[in-house]
């Protein structure tokens, strides 16, 4: 295993318990793709970590101690995965959810999620690509139960986004249950399944009545499952808003799939900013309103980042909520801090009264790393405007 010494800089972070390694910090890297042995600049082992480079940086602290990545190590990091998700195994009203998630189980790089009886293994870097057949086989020791797998390739390369990876094959489409609500995905078309898992708890305060009797507008809508969830909740009406063609169809077969009607939801293919004006213009307005856009999105009319424009889409909201009305603040942005993002909102909203009813970020199965502010990446605001 090669050497590669860091600086004092590199070495603080990793004795803070910092998992990735970024290119800022490292003048050149002569080596990639492979393990190395960090040490200090006197020579201390400060452990093991593997060289790839992704959108999140260029490696991985993997331990303290100089370790083998073999079949062996990974069925353990597999193992003591699974036992922290018993609760999710013996839930009724849960079949899909996430079963390995990076850093917060010991290997950054790689997440596996079930849906159902099958696997998605989500890779993000070349050195895990080149390891998947290990990882395939620790994985079939530990969960002999999953009938198949597949990859989705998110790094720049080997010429596909997703692949059938081991096993039977998944139908084209199928349901999946989270919270008790029926989910309709699809495994192998494109970096997409129909369903964002790290939302599971934003979706069960919906189905729990969040918006009972209320009139609910999801934006950035994608599959609209917010919506679903809402409706099964009690929600009176819902509309989803988002400029993906697609998106209607896909949206659609998750009500049907919960035997539900579309005479009192909505579905729109528009640009979100272009919809706030229609709603404006036909005196719309609603009671919940969920606001979760991509980190940063483009389209031909203009661009959007959390990080610069959200605070845009509390003013415009707040043009159409109902009085004692409520919003869902939403970002997956890791490079966006908490703080960040709640100035943001509070940018927004201008001096408007307001109550923060709840704050919630990755749930229980998206382990994390808790010395590194960026591995919890999800935030989620739910606030009540008392004007």
């Amino acid at each position: 295993m090669r050497k590669l010494t860091v600086n004092r800089q590199v070495e603080k972070k990793i004795q803070k318990g910092h998992k990735i390694l970024e290119k800022i910090d490292f003048e050149e890297l002569p080596i990639e793709n492979q393990l190395v042995e960090l040490v200090s600049g006197s020579g201390r082992s400060l452990g093991t970590a593997y060289l790839s480079e992704q959108n999140k940086g260029i490696g991985w602290v993997l331990s303290s101690q100089k370790i083998s990545l073999d079949q062996a190590y990974f069925t353990k990091l597999f193992s003591q995965a699974k036992a922290k998700r018993q609760s999710y195994y013996q839930s009724d009203l849960d079949t899909a959810f996430r079963l390995f998630n990076q850093e917060g189980d010991g290997f950054g790089g790689l997440t596996v999620d079930l849906y159902g009886d099958y696997a998605v293994f989500s890779i993000y870097n070349h050195f895990v690509f080149s390891i998947r057949e290990l990882l395939v086989a620790a994985f079939q020791e530990v969960f002999p139960e999953v009938l198949g797998g597949y990859e989705k390739i998110r790094f720049k390369a080997p010429g596909y986004e997703s692949a059938h990876l081991f096993g039977q094959e998944a139908p084209e489409t199928f349901c999946i249950l989270e919270n008790g609500v029926h989910y309709q995905v699809f495994l192998n078309d494109g970096l997409m399944t129909g369903i964002f898992l790290d939302q599971h708890e934003v979706r069960a305060s919906l189905v729990d009545g969040l918006a009972t009797g209320k009139s609910l507008l999801n934006m950035f809508s994608y599959t609209a499952a917010f919506s679903v969830a809402a409706a099964m909740g009690g929600a009176l009406e819902t509309t989803s808003v988002d400029l993906a063609k697609r998106s209607r169809e896909l949206s659609e077969a998750h009500f049907l799939a919960n035997g539900l009607e579309l005479d009192q939801h909505r579905l729109i293919v528009m640009d979100v900013f272009d919809f706030y004006k229609y709603a404006k213009r036909h005196e719309l307005s609603y009671d919940v309103i969920v606001l979760d856009p991509p980190s940063f999105a483009r389209n031909k009319k203009r661009t959007f980042s959390v990080a610069k424009d959200y605070h845009k889409l509390i003013e415009q909201s707040l043009e159409i909520l109902n009085p004692k009305g409520i919003l869902i603040a939403s970002t997956n942005a890791a490079n966006v801090s908490r703080d960040k993002f709640k100035k943001e909102i509070e940018k927004g909203f201008k001096g408007r009264k307001h109550r923060y009813i709840s704050e919630v970020g990755l749930p229980a199965d998206f382990r994390y790393n808790e010395k590194e502010e960026s591995s919890n990446y999800l935030k989620v605001f739910t606030i009540r405007v008392d004007e």
